[in-house]
């Protein structure tokens, strides 16, 4: 019986080809096929670095039966790489199946790193990152989406989420609904190519942005909402709730209170009537 063939995951430029690697480079050259999100889209990459290794198309609609077929031909020898469109697979992109086949058959998997929009974003948003939530692409129904965000609302981490040019000002604004317009963001768009534009403001600020065409609604945007900062203790909580009601009213106070501390706001109400009953 001829001898496995291995499944390379390699990972291409987001938009500036000398963001390629020379393992990139050697290993595409060298496997016996090439799965591509986008054939066509692959094959200008793979032609400005003289590739000429077959390429079959391997996409959401067609993963099930694809996967099947690269796992047959894997199995007897066959080396396959899968590409994406643009960065490393499998990060909002199709491919989970056919590494999770391939393992369960016993093919080795090896991943050729590169780059990846998440990891670029974080790096440069000016937001914490050594933890953070990848929540992908949100759904395109608005009841779905908002559920999405909710799910987030009291999240600590920096979250990050992909967004397409048509929809951004829609998702800043349903964001700002959810998570208060005085929530950092950071958005970064066009990553490594000729207009890339990266931008730290509040969802307010950022929103204005767009609707005055300061920020433009095109290419591929990554958004990385600040989580919520946790204060250790019912005290702390107490005092800068006591703090804001000086200045605002109790319904302002509450969110404010409720977006800086993580805080819940039928916890915060109690607070605000105890404070509120001392004066």
């Amino acid at each position: 019986m001829s001898a496995r063939g291995n499944l390379y995951i390699v990972a291409t430029p987001i938009g500036n080809l000398e963001d390629m690697t020379a393992r990139a480079i050697r290993t595409l050259g060298e496997v016996d096929l090439i799965a591509a999100e986008d054939t066509r889209h692959s094959r200008r990459l793979l032609d400005h670095f003289a590739i000429k290794t077959r390429v079959v198309s391997y996409h959401d609609h067609n993963e099930a039966q694809v996967s099947e077929s690269l796992i047959a031909k894997m199995m007897v020898g066959t080396h396959v790489a899968l590409i994406s469109d643009a960065g490393t697979p499998l990060v909002s992109d199709p491919g989970y199946l056919l590494v999770k086949m391939a393992q369960e058959s016993a093919i080795k998997v090896i991943p050729i790193p590169g780059v990846s929009a998440v990891t670029t974003a974080l790096s440069v948003s000016g937001l914490p990152c050594d933890r953070f939530l990848f929540e992908g692409f949100l759904p395109t129904g608005r009841t779905a989406r908002i559920t999405r965000l909710k799910e987030a609302e009291q999240e600590t981490r920096t979250i990050v989420y992909l967004e397409a040019p048509h929809r951004v000002l829609v998702t800043l604004k349903e964001m700002a609904n959810v998570f208060g317009g005085e929530r950092t963001v950071s958005v970064a768009r066009e990553l490594t190519k000729v207009f890339e534009e990266i931008r730290k403001a509040t969802l307010a600020e950022l929103i204005e942005q767009v609707q005055d065409g300061e920020l433009t609604q095109k290419g591929e945007f990554v958004i990385l909402v600040q989580g919520v900062k946790q204060i250790s203790s019912l005290y702390e909580t107490e005092k800068l709730l006591e703090l804001l009601l000086a200045e605002l009213a109790p319904k302002k106070a509450v969110h404010i209170a409720n977006q800086l501390t993580g805080a819940k706001k039928k916890d915060l109400y109690p607070l605000t009537v105890k404070i509120r009953g001392k004066d």
